[in-house]
Protein backbone atom coordinates (compact mmCIF):
# COMPACT_ATOMS: atom_id res chain seq x y z
CA UNK A 1 0.00 0.00 0.00
CA UNK A 2 1.51 3.53 -1.01
CA UNK A 3 2.33 6.24 1.25
CA UNK A 4 -0.85 8.57 1.75
CA UNK A 5 -0.58 10.07 5.21
CA UNK A 6 -0.31 13.46 5.63
CA UNK A 7 2.72 15.33 7.90
CA UNK A 8 1.11 17.98 10.40
CA UNK A 9 2.56 20.99 11.33
CA UNK A 10 3.52 21.44 14.44
CA UNK A 11 2.61 25.51 15.96
CA UNK A 12 4.15 26.12 19.07
CA UNK A 13 3.04 28.07 22.03
CA UNK A 14 4.86 29.99 24.50
CA UNK A 15 3.53 29.55 28.22
CA UNK A 16 4.37 30.96 31.71
CA UNK A 17 5.52 27.84 32.71
CA UNK A 18 6.79 26.13 29.56
CA UNK A 19 9.94 25.06 29.02
CA UNK A 20 13.34 25.75 26.81
CA UNK A 21 14.12 22.04 26.70
CA UNK A 22 12.12 20.30 24.54
CA UNK A 23 14.42 17.10 22.99
CA UNK A 24 14.14 15.03 21.62
CA UNK A 25 10.95 15.67 20.30
CA UNK A 26 11.58 18.89 18.75
CA UNK A 27 14.49 21.25 19.04
CA UNK A 28 14.78 23.61 21.28
CA UNK A 29 14.62 27.54 20.65
CA UNK A 30 15.71 30.03 23.83
CA UNK A 31 11.75 30.47 24.31
CA UNK A 32 9.49 28.69 27.24
CA UNK A 33 7.47 26.62 25.00
CA UNK A 34 4.55 24.85 27.05
CA UNK A 35 2.10 23.69 24.21
CA UNK A 36 3.33 22.21 20.64
CA UNK A 37 -0.32 21.71 18.83
CA UNK A 38 -1.12 20.02 15.74
CA UNK A 39 -3.90 21.90 13.83
CA UNK A 40 -4.96 20.11 10.30
CA UNK A 41 -3.43 19.95 6.79
CA UNK A 42 -4.54 23.42 5.91
CA UNK A 43 -4.78 24.79 9.77
CA UNK A 44 -8.19 23.90 9.97
CA UNK A 45 -9.22 22.75 13.66
CA UNK A 46 -9.70 18.63 13.71
CA UNK A 47 -12.00 16.50 15.78
CA UNK A 48 -9.20 15.68 18.03
CA UNK A 49 -6.37 17.23 19.29
CA UNK A 50 -2.80 16.22 19.69
CA UNK A 51 -0.31 18.35 21.91
CA UNK A 52 3.05 17.78 23.54
CA UNK A 53 3.04 19.82 26.92
CA UNK A 54 6.44 20.90 28.28
CA UNK A 55 6.22 22.50 32.10
CA UNK A 56 8.91 23.95 34.37
CA UNK A 57 5.81 25.32 36.92
CA UNK A 58 2.84 23.75 37.88
CA UNK A 59 -0.20 24.32 35.38
CA UNK A 60 -3.40 25.60 37.08
CA UNK A 61 -5.83 23.56 38.88
CA UNK A 62 -8.70 23.36 36.43
CA UNK A 63 -11.95 21.58 35.23
CA UNK A 64 -13.57 21.13 31.75
CA UNK A 65 -17.17 20.78 31.65
CA UNK A 66 -19.34 17.76 29.66
CA UNK A 67 -21.10 19.04 26.54
CA UNK A 68 -24.61 19.54 28.19
CA UNK A 69 -22.99 22.10 30.25
CA UNK A 70 -20.92 23.69 27.41
CA UNK A 71 -23.44 24.08 25.19
CA UNK A 72 -25.64 25.69 27.63
CA UNK A 73 -23.18 28.53 28.16
CA UNK A 74 -22.94 28.64 24.14
CA UNK A 75 -19.84 26.71 23.59
CA UNK A 76 -19.73 24.34 21.08
CA UNK A 77 -19.19 20.97 23.48
CA UNK A 78 -17.71 20.19 26.35
CA UNK A 79 -13.86 18.73 26.67
CA UNK A 80 -12.53 15.05 27.06
CA UNK A 81 -9.27 14.49 27.28
CA UNK A 82 -6.23 11.92 27.99
CA UNK A 83 -2.20 12.09 28.93
CA UNK A 84 0.45 9.92 27.80
CA UNK A 85 3.49 10.36 30.38
CA UNK A 86 6.41 10.81 28.09
CA UNK A 87 9.12 12.20 30.62
CA UNK A 88 8.95 13.29 34.36
CA UNK A 89 11.90 14.33 36.82
CA UNK A 90 12.06 13.30 40.13
CA UNK A 91 9.94 14.25 42.87
CA UNK A 92 7.21 15.44 39.79
CA UNK A 93 3.29 15.60 40.21
CA UNK A 94 0.19 14.82 38.70
CA UNK A 95 -2.98 16.36 40.49
CA UNK A 96 -6.71 14.50 39.98
CA UNK A 97 -9.87 14.25 41.97
CA UNK A 98 -9.86 15.20 45.75
CA UNK A 99 -8.65 13.05 48.51
CA UNK A 100 -11.84 12.50 49.99
CA UNK A 101 -15.49 13.27 48.83
CA UNK A 102 -16.12 17.76 49.47
CA UNK A 103 -19.52 19.63 49.57
CA UNK A 104 -19.20 22.53 46.47
CA UNK A 105 -18.88 25.03 48.88
CA UNK A 106 -15.60 23.96 50.73
CA UNK A 107 -14.01 23.38 47.06
CA UNK A 108 -14.83 27.17 46.37
CA UNK A 109 -13.43 27.89 49.95
CA UNK A 110 -10.36 26.63 49.09
CA UNK A 111 -10.38 28.01 45.55
CA UNK A 112 -10.45 31.53 47.26
CA UNK A 113 -7.75 31.08 49.99
CA UNK A 114 -5.37 28.74 47.73
CA UNK A 115 -5.51 25.91 49.76
CA UNK A 116 -7.63 23.84 47.10
CA UNK A 117 -4.11 22.01 46.14
CA UNK A 118 -3.70 20.77 49.46
CA UNK A 119 -7.05 19.02 48.56
CA UNK A 120 -5.89 17.14 45.65
CA UNK A 121 -4.88 13.46 45.29
CA UNK A 122 -1.41 13.61 43.64
CA UNK A 123 0.18 10.89 42.59
CA UNK A 124 4.62 10.66 41.74
CA UNK A 125 4.51 10.90 37.46
CA UNK A 126 6.39 8.49 36.02
CA UNK A 127 7.07 7.96 32.18
CA UNK A 128 4.49 5.66 30.20
CA UNK A 129 1.38 6.37 32.70
CA UNK A 130 -2.12 7.13 31.17
CA UNK A 131 -4.11 9.08 32.97
CA UNK A 132 -7.77 9.49 31.64
CA UNK A 133 -9.67 12.64 32.14
CA UNK A 134 -13.03 13.11 31.60
CA UNK A 135 -15.42 16.52 32.12
CA UNK A 136 -16.21 17.18 35.86
CA UNK A 137 -12.20 15.45 36.94
CA UNK A 138 -10.13 18.56 38.47
CA UNK A 139 -6.91 18.15 37.93
CA UNK A 140 -3.92 19.81 37.51
CA UNK A 141 -0.32 18.95 35.88
CA UNK A 142 2.79 19.38 38.05
CA UNK A 143 6.21 21.11 37.05
CA UNK A 144 8.69 18.87 35.74
CA UNK A 145 6.23 17.12 33.11
CA UNK A 146 6.22 16.38 29.46
CA UNK A 147 2.58 14.45 28.26
CA UNK A 148 0.66 14.13 25.15
CA UNK A 149 -2.22 14.59 25.22
CA UNK A 150 -4.93 13.91 23.15
CA UNK A 151 -8.08 16.11 23.45
CA UNK A 152 -11.31 17.09 22.45
CA UNK A 153 -10.71 19.67 20.16
CA UNK A 154 -13.14 22.19 22.37
CA UNK A 155 -11.11 25.02 23.75
CA UNK A 156 -13.18 25.46 27.14
CA UNK A 157 -11.53 25.23 30.13
CA UNK A 158 -12.39 26.76 34.20
CA UNK A 159 -9.71 27.15 36.14
CA UNK A 160 -9.96 27.18 40.19
CA UNK A 161 -6.55 28.29 41.26
CA UNK A 162 -3.43 29.59 39.52
CA UNK A 163 -1.07 29.83 41.85
CA UNK A 164 -1.05 33.70 42.12
CA UNK A 165 0.02 33.99 38.45
CA UNK A 166 -3.05 36.67 37.75
CA UNK A 167 -4.76 35.37 35.29
CA UNK A 168 -8.57 34.68 35.43
CA UNK A 169 -10.55 32.15 37.75
CA UNK A 170 -13.71 30.79 36.90
CA UNK A 171 -15.01 29.74 39.99
CA UNK A 172 -18.42 29.46 39.65
CA UNK A 173 -18.39 27.67 36.26
CA UNK A 174 -15.78 25.37 37.74
CA UNK A 175 -17.25 24.19 41.18
CA UNK A 176 -20.56 23.67 39.40
CA UNK A 177 -19.27 21.17 37.48
CA UNK A 178 -16.61 19.60 39.13
CA UNK A 179 -16.92 16.08 40.28
CA UNK A 180 -16.26 16.39 44.08
CA UNK A 181 -15.00 13.19 45.37
CA UNK A 182 -11.67 11.03 44.59
CA UNK A 183 -10.01 10.01 41.42
CA UNK A 184 -8.95 6.43 40.75
CA UNK A 185 -5.63 7.65 39.91
CA UNK A 186 -3.78 6.77 36.99
CA UNK A 187 -5.27 3.96 34.30
CA UNK A 188 -3.46 0.36 34.13
CA UNK A 189 -4.71 -0.62 30.53
CA UNK A 190 -4.24 -4.28 29.72
CA UNK A 191 -2.95 -4.49 26.76
CA UNK A 192 -2.46 -2.09 23.75
CA UNK A 193 -5.64 0.17 23.89
CA UNK A 194 -4.82 2.69 26.40
CA UNK A 195 -8.09 4.62 26.28
CA UNK A 196 -11.63 4.49 24.40
CA UNK A 197 -14.42 6.70 25.04
CA UNK A 198 -17.15 7.72 23.48
CA UNK A 199 -15.12 10.82 21.64
CA UNK A 200 -12.03 8.79 20.86
CA UNK A 201 -9.69 5.64 20.52
CA UNK A 202 -5.94 5.72 21.50
CA UNK A 203 -4.02 2.75 20.68
CA UNK A 204 -0.24 2.20 21.50
CA UNK A 205 1.31 0.71 18.72
CA UNK A 206 4.88 -0.91 20.43
CA UNK A 207 6.91 -1.05 16.58
CA UNK A 208 10.15 -3.81 15.80
CA UNK A 209 10.23 -4.21 12.00
CA UNK A 210 6.73 -3.54 9.92
CA UNK A 211 2.68 -3.02 10.96
CA UNK A 212 0.35 -1.49 8.81
CA UNK A 213 -1.76 1.56 9.43
CA UNK A 214 -5.00 2.31 7.10
CA UNK A 215 -8.13 4.21 7.91
CA UNK A 216 -11.61 3.00 6.19
CA UNK A 217 -13.40 5.54 7.29
CA UNK A 218 -13.27 8.59 10.02
CA UNK A 219 -10.94 10.37 11.52
CA UNK A 220 -7.51 9.17 12.06
CA UNK A 221 -4.33 10.11 13.77
CA UNK A 222 -0.89 8.60 14.36
CA UNK A 223 1.47 10.25 16.78
CA UNK A 224 5.35 9.47 17.11
CA UNK A 225 6.66 9.51 20.78
CA UNK A 226 10.00 7.32 20.16
CA UNK A 227 12.02 6.07 17.82
CA UNK A 228 12.25 6.75 13.86
CA UNK A 229 11.06 4.77 10.63
CA UNK A 230 9.37 5.29 7.58
CA UNK A 231 5.42 5.42 6.23
CA UNK A 232 6.35 3.98 3.15
CA UNK A 233 8.60 6.11 1.59
CA UNK A 234 7.99 9.08 4.02
CA UNK A 235 10.24 9.32 7.00
CA UNK A 236 9.47 9.59 10.77
CA UNK A 237 10.65 10.40 14.18
CA UNK A 238 9.62 12.04 17.69
CA UNK A 239 7.16 14.62 17.72
CA UNK A 240 5.63 13.99 14.39
CA UNK A 241 1.78 13.28 13.84
CA UNK A 242 0.89 12.17 10.93
CA UNK A 243 -2.64 12.78 9.59
CA UNK A 244 -4.58 9.44 8.09
CA UNK A 245 -7.29 10.28 5.42
CA UNK A 246 -10.50 8.11 5.38
CA UNK A 247 -9.22 5.37 2.41
CA UNK A 248 -5.56 5.78 3.06
CA UNK A 249 -2.74 3.89 4.87
CA UNK A 250 0.72 2.55 4.91
CA UNK A 251 3.35 -0.06 5.97
CA UNK A 252 5.17 1.79 8.80
CA UNK A 253 8.39 0.05 9.86
CA UNK A 254 11.12 1.00 11.98
CA UNK A 255 14.88 -0.84 11.74
CA UNK A 256 14.94 -0.40 15.48
CA UNK A 257 11.97 0.13 18.07
CA UNK A 258 9.44 2.73 17.81
CA UNK A 259 6.87 3.71 19.88
CA UNK A 260 3.82 5.48 18.26
CA UNK A 261 -0.17 6.07 19.49
CA UNK A 262 -2.99 5.66 16.83
CA UNK A 263 -6.22 7.90 17.82
CA UNK A 264 -9.09 7.77 16.36
CA UNK A 265 -12.96 8.36 16.52
CA UNK A 266 -15.07 5.13 17.32
CA UNK A 267 -17.31 4.09 14.74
Amino acid sequence: MNSSLVLLNPRFDEKIWGSEHLEPWFKSSGKKIGEVCFPGPDGEDLPLLVKFIFTTESLSVQVHPDDAYARAKGARGGKTEMWYVLRAEPGARIGAGFRRSLPREQIRAAAESGEIGALLGWWPAREGQVWFLPPGTVHALGAGVVVCEIQVNNQITYRLFDFGRGRQLHLEDAVAVANTGPYPGPSQPAGTRLVECPYFVVERIELEGEAEVKNRSGFQLVVVLLGEGCAGEKEFRPGQVWYVPPGAGSVIWSSGRARLLRVYEPS
